[in-house]
């Protein structure tokens, strides 16, 4: 009974992680699919921040999720510097949001 419970816990930890890690992935697509890439990296800076820069700065902030989706469907300039990032109204907002969700999740 006790291998038994042992499995079902390992089982659902499993589930979890796959979980999460699928939707990290459709963050990821999502960004590749939509044209972000070109501009942003994960891990370092291209035109505009890297991600990882972008999750550092607003992780704490409560209200960053929904100023993030704003600021990626309408576009803005000077938060990160002179270069402005383009708007993104060709893109769902639920996809967006499912983005910036990924990118926040980042350390």
């Amino acid at each position: 009974m006790k291998n038994l419970a042992t499995l079902l816990t390992l089982a659902a930890a499993v589930s979890l992680a796959a979980s999460a890690n699928a939707a990290e992935s459709k963050g990821e697509t999502l960004a590749r699919t939509s044209g972000c890439l070109a501009c942003h990296a994960a891990d370092k800076k291209l035109v505009g921040p890297s991600y990882k820069e972008i999750a550092d700065r607003y992780r704490k902030d409560k209200s960053a999720e929904a100023m993030l989706v704003q600021k990626v469907k309408a576009g803005g300039k000077g938060t990160w510097g002179d270069i402005p990032m383009a708007p993104n109204a060709h893109v769902k907002d639920e996809d967006i949001k499912t983005m910036v969700q990924w990118i926040l999740s980042l350390k």
